[in-house]
């Protein structure tokens, strides 16, 4: 009998969610978390964030060496950006444009690039299933000449591909994942203890492997870096990023 195939260890990294606080309401501890994390994903607008939490967000992650990409998101404060709304690719194109531009007044002036494009919520989701809309957003990317970071082997990589866009594979650290390894994505994150997270991630980086509700899942074939999402909205999500932190510096240290 054939021996089974060598696992080959994966680069990865550490990405949240930020900025998404309003006026004077804030969620997260994104002062505590942008020391944790390598990729922040800046609120733009129109899920959370306004123009000066935006600018102090983008400030923050410059004076912690922390490289920043959009978050763009459907219109949806109310809902957190996490209901679908029915969109045509042309004008999610526009609704992306508008948000990405936006952020990117705020790098310019603290003379930082945009590393990437994240989507928020649901339409991260509606994207991962959906190739008309993919190639839409991959247009922005593509505008804006930065990577899509989504959802491997689903039409975010895909649609990516197509365009000749570079790819940053993502997974969720505190997130669960159905038997056939679609993201569950909720309007309200539950909490979840550090070792449950510690066990996922151990299991991503040593084994190749996607946790999920009924056992485990391989990760997506031809993926050699993968960015590791903890959610700033999850309760205990400083706790959370230090050990995803942890572990993912012990695991590059290893390359």
């Amino acid at each position: 009998m054939g021996s089974l195939p060598r696992f080959e260890r994966i680069r990865a990294s550490v990405n949240c969610d930020m900025g998404e606080g309003f006026s004077l309401y804030t969620i997260g501890d994104d002062d505590e978390l942008m020391k944790t994390i390598h990729l922040a994903n800046v609120a733009c607008g129109f899920h959370a964030s306004d123009f000066t939490v935006m600018d102090k967000t983008v400030r923050l992650a410059k004076e912690n060496g922390v490289r920043v990409g959009a978050h763009p998101s459907l219109p949806d404060r109310q809902g957190f950006g996490r209901r679908e709304m029915v969109m045509d690719p042309e004008e999610l194109a526009q609704c992306f444009t508008y948000q990405v531009g936006a952020l990117c007044g705020f790098l310019t002036r603290h003379g930082l690039p945009l590393n990437h494009i994240k989507p928020h919520g649901a339409v991260y989701g509606m994207i991962a299933r959906d190739m008309a809309l993919a190639r839409a957003v991959m247009d922005v990317a593509k505008t804006f000449d930065v990577p899509f970071m989504g959802l491997a082997g689903t039409c975010h990589q895909t649609a990516a591909a197509e365009a000749g866009v570079p790819f940053i594979a993502e997974w969720f650290a505190d997130l669960e994942y159905s038997p056939e390894g679609k993201l569950l994505i909720t309007k309200k994150h539950d909490p979840v203890p550090v070792a449950v997270v510690r066990e996922r991630v151990n299991r991503l980086l040593n084994e190749g492997q996607i946790t999920t509700t009924a056992g485990a899942l391989p990760l997506a074939p031809g993926v050699k870096d993968v960015s590791i999402c903890c959610h700033s909205d999850t309760p205990g999500a400083v706790e959370i990023a230090r050990a995803v932190k942890e572990l993912v510096d012990a695991n590059n240290e290893r390359l």
